[in-house]
């Protein structure tokens, strides 16, 4: 089994951060994406998509997605348990997973690609094109932001984690997504402090400190 990564990516930091938490290591390959390493034979046919992490296991398979990669090793490595004992516990998880990467993590991933330089000719995860960078994206990306963070706020006032009363990989998805608000210079400090105590504490954790 091995992992390809880019240290930087914040997809591959969430493998990282729940690799650390499960005490699990992989032997791992750094793969510049910056330099466009993903795009050069094997990994082109490795992974088509072109995007970090990816892990290859022994009999060739090769797992790309950051939460797929997880459940994975979920099922590999049950302890500590990341994704729920029952089925209650693993759909609430499910839930906020979804939650956040559909209606946080998704919108800024596109508000920060359409408005750094750095993603000018790429803003498609794992392209290389002439799409143009869109400034409206960046704006509704915010806005979208703004709304979810509303919705989640009460929720954090409540609960120690996102999930409930236990640590789980929707903690690790939940930090990634309100961390992008540092890319668009987004203070949220005042606005919603239940969120940025919650992310203090998750900051905290050794797992975290990359």
């Amino acid at each position: 089994m091995k992992l390809y990564d880019f240290g930087p990516a914040t997809n591959a930091q969430r493998v990282q951060v729940f690799l650390k938490e499960k005490g699990i290591e992989v032997p791992t390959e750094q793969l510049n994406v910056r330099d466009d390493d993903q795009f050069e034979e094997p990994f082109n046919s490795m992974n088509p998509f072109h995007c970090v992490p990816f892990l290859e296991l022994g009999d060739g398979t090769v797992i790309a997605e950051s939460i797929s990669i997880c459940r994975y090793l979920e099922e590999k490595y049950p302890d500590p348990v990341l994704f729920g004992r029952t089925a209650k516990e693993r759909a609430t998880i499910d839930m906020w997973l979804r939650r956040f990467e559909l209606d946080g993590f998704i919108p800024m991933l596109h508000a920060v690609r359409n408005h750094l330089p750095l993603f000018k000719g790429r803003v498609v995860p794992g392209t290389r094109n002439q799409l143009p960078q869109i400034p409206q994206l960046v704006d509704r990306g915010k806005e979208m932001m703004d709304i979810f963070l509303e919705r989640v706020e009460p929720h954090m006032a409540k609960n120690e984690f996102v999930a409930g009363i236990e640590f789980s990989v929707a903690d690790i998805t939940a930090y990634f997504t309100v961390r992008t608000t540092g890319a668009l210079e987004i203070d949220i400090s005042n606005s919603y402090p239940a969120v940025c105590a919650w992310m203090e504490r998750m900051s905290a954790r050794a797992a975290f400190q990359l």
